[in-house]
């Protein structure tokens, strides 16, 4: 399955960004408020500067307590980027996120911000992809 296919099937396919001078405490209200794990950064609201996730405040607040809720995201934000395109396959960005240890990918299209997918979209996309393998092969052996 295509990571165009997976977006289709999303029921909400809203990307919520933040501008670099958002501070980490609205950021963690907003995260909250959307019921969301990962905000992308961006300073024009298309292209990724990087992406903050749930994680990252976590490890802060563990390593500086209340004082880093008034960093702003660009601090803590990952900077270097693992994206994809709308052709990519669903088992190659499974691959990535699961070598990569993260849980969220930006999707690109001529460099802008078309899409954002989970570890949980592209799990069940395959799981989808599994099970209709399974029934064709099912289909086959009984002669349908």
């Amino acid at each position: 399955m295509l990571v165009s296919q997976i977006l289709k099937t999303k029921s909400d396919d809203a990307v919520f960004t933040s501008p670099p001078t958002m501070l980490i405490s609205e950021a963690a209200k907003m995260l909250s408020e959307k019921r969301i794990g990962t905000l992308v950064i961006s300073k024009n609201g298309k292209t990724p500067d990087g992406i903050l996730s749930e994680r990252d405040i976590v490890r802060e607040l563990g390593v500086k307590g209340g004082a880093c809720l008034k960093q702003t995201v660009a601090d803590l934000m990952t900077s270097e980027l693992v994206t994809c395109s709308l052709d990519d396959r669903a088992d190659a960005i499974l691959q990535k996120m699961t070598d990569g240890r993260f849980r969220h990918m930006p999707v690109l299209k001529d460099g802008e911000m078309v899409g954002l997918i989970s570890l949980g979209d592209v799990v069940k996309a395959r799981l989808t992809e599994l099970s209709m393998e399974k029934d064709a092969l099912q289909g086959m052996i009984m002669g349908h």
